[in-house]
């Protein structure tokens, strides 16, 4: 049985005010949400978890949206749905080693199945499904029992529910029912919200997605369509410290506390999704370490573990987390590609994690060589192409007084010219290294 709640009066009052149309109400974010912003950048590494009915198939997260399925077959899968291996310690134990601080988990995807026990819906893990246990939380308890954060990926997307209309560009299978009223809709995603917030101890962010299925429409992509004034304000209110972030794939909207970038690091746009400005925000690139985000059984197209840490450390140069994505099998288990790369980034950081966690992107920008970080009067030099014989790092508003190869401790040579220094480096250093680093030291802090 769910505990029942009672909205604060302010809240209340506060849903109840009113907004001009196609206005947006300001967000003045408080002293809790400021304090949580700063501890989301520290904690610079976490990992995504795309985990459903969609894994039982092996195509990836979205094959529902294939109009060859039909959605009501697509529901019974869940009277199959049993992870008997399932094991949230195990799972939050081998994240831990990795050296990420957050995961953040599907709690509802695209296809409506929400992963969790939910009493505004039967399409639930533990109503649908023979398994009866909450799957989240179970990764709750066990975050909290290992010191991890938890962060709820939640999809404002439905391509079953009849009140999701009209459609946007996807989910078009053929007759599918759409006499349901919007607004019912999004005050179901309230009421789940409502849920989260309330029935699994602290939570670290609300990661939201989907917005972009209806930027084809007239109005799609306003905030005042998609309730995101009511919605925002409840978050804050449920839990003061919980962080709101939206992958829409546009800059923040107000009520907003993170800026993610989807399968790009800030500043770039390979994939065609993340051609927005940078905001002041703290940053987020989600990433996945091999082609999909949910388990797709022909998927065996594994980042390696030296492509994984550059990639971290790259986003890390670029002020940014990265939140690196795994996606579970069907029996409960993480695959052992992504399990060997947990380890093998785990092993990295356990020499090197104060150089991208804590600390924020360096004065000097991107380079072909590398990236730099920095905390305090120091900065590192990430070293990722084994190519150049010197680096040269210009003034940084602070007089250099030392460098160190950062795990040996042992100096590097450096000399200082009118507009910074030249660090020559080592020539028997590890080119074959993921990254090579250099710590510098400075008089005051940079």
């Amino acid at each position: 049985m769910k505990t029942k709640f009672c909205l604060p009066i302010a809240f209340a009052l506060a849903l109840a005010a009113p907004v001009a149309k196609g206005e947006q109400a300001v967000y003045t974010p408080t002293a809790e949400i400021l304090k949580a912003r700063e501890d989301f950048r520290d904690k610079g590494f976490g990992i995504f978890i795309h985990w459903g009915i969609y894994s039982m198939l092996g195509s990836g997260e979205w094959v529902l949206n294939d109009p060859d399925i039909y959605h009501n077959e697509y529901k019974d899968l869940a009277r199959g749905l049993y992870p008997s291996q399932f094991d949230a310690d195990s799972w939050v134990k081998a994240i831990k080693d990795s050296g990420a601080k957050y995961i953040c988990i599907t709690t509802r995807h695209h296809d409506g199945f929400s992963m969790f026990d939910s009493k505004h819906t039967d399409y639930d893990i533990v109503d649908a499904t023979p398994f009866k246990r909450d799957i989240i939380k179970e990764i709750a308890d066990a975050c909290g029992r290992h010191g991890i954060a938890l962060h709820f990926y939640y999809s404002q997307l439905d391509w079953g529910r009849s009140d999701y209309n009209p459609i946007g560009r996807t989910g078009h299978e053929p007759g599918r029912d759409t006499s349901g009223d919007w607004n019912e809709y999004t005050a179901f995603m309230r009421d789940q919200l409502t849920e989260l917030l309330t029935n699994y101890g602290p939570v670290g962010a609300i990661w939201y997605d989907g917005m972009w299925d209806r930027d084809e429409l007239p109005g799609g992509m306003s905030p005042e369509l998609w309730d995101l004034d009511r919605q925002y304000a409840l978050i804050h209110s449920l839990q003061p410290a919980c962080l709101v972030g939206s992958n829409h794939h546009t800059t923040p909207f107000q009520g907003e506390d993170i800026q993610i970038f989807e399968r790009d690091k800030p500043g770039e746009n390979e994939a065609g999704l993340s051609g927005q400005e940078i905001s002041k925000l703290p940053l987020e690139t989600c990433q996945t370490m091999n082609t999909s985000w949910g388990y797709r059984i022909r998927d065996n197209k594994y980042a390696s573990v030296n492509e994984l840490i550059q990639y971290l450390v790259g986003t890390a140069g670029r002020d940014a987390n990265l939140l690196l994505n795994i996606g579970p099998r069907p029996d409960g288990t993480l695959p052992p590609q992504a399990l060997e790369r947990l380890a093998g980034i785990g092993e990295w950081m356990k020499e090197y994690a104060p150089t991208v966690q804590g600390v924020r992107g360096g004065p000097v920008g991107p380079h072909d060589w590398g990236v730099t970080t920095k905390k305090g009067n120091k900065m590192y030099l990430h070293v990722l192409d084994g190519k150049d014989a010197a680096i040269f790092v210009p003034f940084a508003g602070a007089r250099l007084k030392k460098a160190v190869d950062y795990k040996t401790r042992k100096p590097v040579r450096f000399h200082l010219t009118s507009e910074g220094a030249v660090v020559t480096l080592p020539a028997d250093r590890d080119k074959g290294a993921p990254d090579y680093v250099v710590e510098l030291e400075y008089d005051k802090t940079i």
